[in-house]
């Protein structure tokens, strides 16, 4: 039951809804005079006349004047410390309970219930009519999808881990797609985008996202930025017209907002376990199928956002294949072959010791450049203070320093194919092993690997295990051999066979 309190006359009365329904229907079903209604209930004919004349089915009682004694002389402290808190970002904005102590540290000496009713009344007063309102967007097959990033809690390997998970939202069939990375560089959002189109089979027309530092350099007035270039060159690649969102505007791209925080409660929660991305990031994706199958859409209530996914298919712009998506940067090569990144070490092959290089870090692989060449690629790292060698780019240098074989860094823990690693053991015990085991690795550089690996096997085969035998076997491997016969067809032999006659040369000596 309602309460209601209505003041009549200055004097307080006490109506509830079924009291002020009965009047009504004695007064104007039964015909009752006002006379007979408040005999019969009890109540002043004000009271019985008032409701009549309104027309109202309830009251509802709101003080116009609320006396506060205390805070009557701190009024303007407390109306410039609610106008300043609203104008700033909401990041930044203090809560009642901040304002109130410092109102307190003035001297205010009131209590904070007065500070909370005055501010809700300030509020109520100051608020414009488009604050908190929204207007509906409506998108077509495959006008445009957004992009986020969220920071998600994992358990890898048995690590805590935060992982940077990318998002993509196609806006008008809501399909979702999700992924997670160790960074949120650049390199990582072009692996996003791939991934993200490879599986949907195709791209939209226009990409919305926020001013990340990845692909906004500078923010103008209003809707004009500076993206970086190689976002831009993505960007074409896709044939994607990016849009950028205003600032602390995160409603402009609130599907991928919303999807953020359905992911974190519906993938995330409890804390997932995993022995490597690899195999979180197949769970993800199978995740977003199942969920895209099983949920139906908010604007078509009879399909499933999965068969909307599907329609849409082929309204979105064509896959274009593979974006070669890296960041480049220069380095310098140390002498010892390695390059420094992302607080790790990379080899380099030794030709590139004293010349600058450029590194194209892609989301799971370093490749490195000199001069267009390529001196190295390896599996991308993301710990700190590792070093990653390849022993086959220190080969040349063991030429000239065949000790390091035993006890250099790069060739601990080598594992070569099966002949060449018994060729290596049997040498192990020789005077000149090293100097020998050198000179095969060295004819790898020339011959390749499969090649040295046969020698080393036919060489073993024969019962030898001598450099000098595994590189004469290469010699003789690598000689054409003699030619092959060839014979002559019949519609090219001669009918008449010419006959070798010395002695015509003898005559025209005498001639």
């Amino acid at each position: 039951m309602v309460c209601l309190l209505w003041v009549w006359s200055g004097r307080w009365g006490m109506l509830v809804v079924e009291t002020i329904g009965r009047i009504r229907r004695e007064h104007f079903v039964k015909g009752k005079t006002i006379k007979q209604i408040a005999r019969d209930l009890k109540l002043s004919r004000n009271t019985v006349r008032k409701v009549l004349r309104s027309g109202e089915t309830a009251f509802a009682y709101e003080r116009e004047v609320q006396p506060r004694p205390k805070l009557g002389r701190w009024r303007a402290d407390l109306d410039a410390l609610l106008a300043a808190n609203a104008a700033k970002t909401g990041r930044e904005r203090l809560t009642l309970i901040r304002i109130f102590e410092e109102l307190r540290g003035r001297g205010y000496e009131g209590g904070y219930d007065a500070v909370r009713r005055y501010a809700r009344r300030w509020r109520k007063e100051h608020k414009t009519a488009t604050t908190d309102a929204y207007v509906p967007l409506s998108f077509a097959p495959g006008e445009a999808y957004q992009f986020d990033w969220s920071h998600e809690v994992v358990l890898l390997s048995g690590v805590t881990v935060t992982v940077k998970v990318a998002h993509v939202r196609l806006c008008h069939s809501r399909m979702l797609f999700v992924r997670a990375y160790p960074r949120e560089t650049q390199e990582m959002v072009f692996d996003a985008h791939d991934r993200a189109f490879a599986f949907f089979k195709g791209a939209c027309a226009r990409g919305i996202y926020d001013n990340m530092k990845t692909a906004v350099e500078t923010v103008f007035v209003g809707k004009d930025r500076l993206y970086n270039r190689r976002f831009l060159q993505m960007c074409g690649h896709y044939l994607v017209d990016p849009v950028a969102c205003t600032p602390a505007s995160g409603w402009e791209k609130g599907q991928v907002e919303n999807q953020v925080g359905l992911v974190r409660e519906r993938f995330f929660t409890p804390r997932l376990r995993f022995k490597s991305y690899e195999e979180l990031n197949a769970w993800l994706l199978d995740r977003c199928i199942a969920y895209a199958k099983a949920h139906r859409h908010p604007d078509f209530a009879d399909r499933t956002v999965w068969e909307v996914f599907e329609a849409e298919r082929p309204k979105l712009v064509p896959y274009a294949g593979r974006f070669d998506g890296f960041h480049a940067l220069p380095a310098s090569v140390s002498k010892t072959c390695l390059v420094r990144f992302d607080n790790n070490k990379y080899s380099v092959r030794a030709c590139a010791v004293g010349g600058p290089v450029e590194i194209h870090a892609y989301a799971d692989r370093i490749v490195i450049r000199q001069e267009g060449q390529i001196v190295a690629e390896h599996r991308r790292t993301f710990g700190r203070g590792e070093t990653i060698y390849d022993p086959w780019h220190y080969v040349p240098v063991l030429a000239r320093k065949p000790g390091a074989l035993r006890n250099g860094a790069p060739f601990k823990d080598w594992v070569l194919p099966g002949a060449m690693e018994r060729v290596r053991r049997k040498l192990a015990g020789a005077a000149d092993g090293n100097r020998q085991m050198v000179n095969i690795l060295a004819a790898v550089l020339t011959d390749g690997l499969p090649a040295v690996e046969a020698a080393c096997a036919a060489a073993l085969a024969d019962g030898v295990h001598s450099a000098d035998v595994i590189l004469n076997v290469l010699a003789r491997r690598r000689d054409p051999g003699p030619p092959i016969t060839i014979l002559t067809p019949d519609a090219l032999r001669l009918q008449h066979t010419p006959i070798a006659d010395c002695a015509r040369y003898d005559r025209l000596k005498r001639a």
